[in-house]
């Protein structure tokens, strides 16, 4: 989920490291504990895929503005020091996405898979570079996951099996709150499919 949390805000523009692990931790959550020390290594894995490149950034702090002593010693002295180079100023790179980095990103957005909280959540923020049929595939097959599971969670259990209340407690929170999600993703369906309609060319059919 790293490298698509990457490559997603990659899709929207260069970022430096910096950046990315700040966008990250605010994409993916303080549960994950993005630091450098794994946002670095995932984007070396990417860069030798070829799926992102590094891109120098030109220095711009803002060149001081000469002005003459009125001496010509004067004047090639402070021409030295405006050309020297100041200390603790490194270049720093920015990195972006390929076209094969676009490609995969695509990819692991609509690979039909069974995704847990995390990685629906963190799908759906880049919903917006989806193609309306897509969208209203990865929207639909969410929904079918979370009427399997509220199915799954009100079937009573076994004769012989005893819950004590605090199970049953949990059990109910559980199903209440996916009965939560499943009314949410429908709404998005809903709002979804009518977006689509108003933006179908007049004439057209289903």
């Amino acid at each position: 989920m790293l490298e698509l949390a990457v490559l997603g805000l990659l899709a929207d523009q260069p970022r430096h490291g910096y950046d990315l692990r700040k966008r990250l931790s605010e994409t993916l959550g303080p549960l994950w504990g993005i630091s450098f020390g794994s946002l670095y290594p995932a984007l070396r894995r990417l860069e030798r895929a070829g799926t992102i490149e590094e891109v120098p950034e030109a220095d711009t702090a803002p060149r001081s503005v000469g002005i003459s002593t009125g001496s010509l010693t004067g004047d090639l002295a402070a021409a030295r020091v405006r050309r020297r180079p100041r200390p603790g100023r490194r270049t720093r790179k920015a990195y972006r996405i390929t076209d094969r980095g676009r490609q995969l990103f695509a990819q692991l957005l609509t690979e039909e898979t069974a995704d847990d909280e995390r990685s629906f959540a963190l799908k759906l923020s880049f919903c917006s570079h989806l193609s309306p049929a897509d969208r209203l595939s990865f929207l639909e097959r969410r929904r079918v996951q979370l009427s399997d599971r509220l199915a799954s969670s009100r079937r009573k259990p076994a004769a012989n099996r005893t819950i004590d209340r605090y199970t049953r407690s949990l059990l109910e929170h559980r199903a209440k709150s996916t009965q939560h999600d499943l009314e949410w993703i429908d709404e998005l369906i809903a709002t979804e499919r009518a977006e689509q309609l108003d933006e179908r060319p007049e004439g057209a059919t289903a």
